[in-house]
């Protein structure tokens, strides 16, 4: 059973006009209440995107090569600049 905060849902014009002209939260009889409107009609605005779950995406063949060849670049790399250092 849901609740349809009918008598607080009377007040949004007025506590939006309220809070337009700059006046705060505060000067308002029942201020829980109020913030509380205020954030539900807030969250009624935002678009939010669905959470992304689920395993990654499995990788290719030609991706495993192409990280294969660039390991192998990289170790030949290492390698040449090792034996350099080691020579001086």
């Amino acid at each position: 059973m849901t609740r349809n905060y009918e008598k607080v849902k009377a007040l949004l014009p007025d506590v939006q006009q309220l809070q337009a002209e700059g006046k705060t939260r505060k000067r308002s009889q029942s201020e829980r209440a109020v913030k509380d409107l205020l954030c539900r009609a807030r969250h009624k605005q935002e678009k939010v995107l669905p959470k992304q779950r689920g395993r990654k995406p499995a990788k290719t063949l030609a991706e495993y090569k192409y990280e294969n060849k660039r390991l192998k670049m990289e170790n030949e790399l290492l390698r040449d600049f090792l034996q350099s250092v080691e020579r001086k």
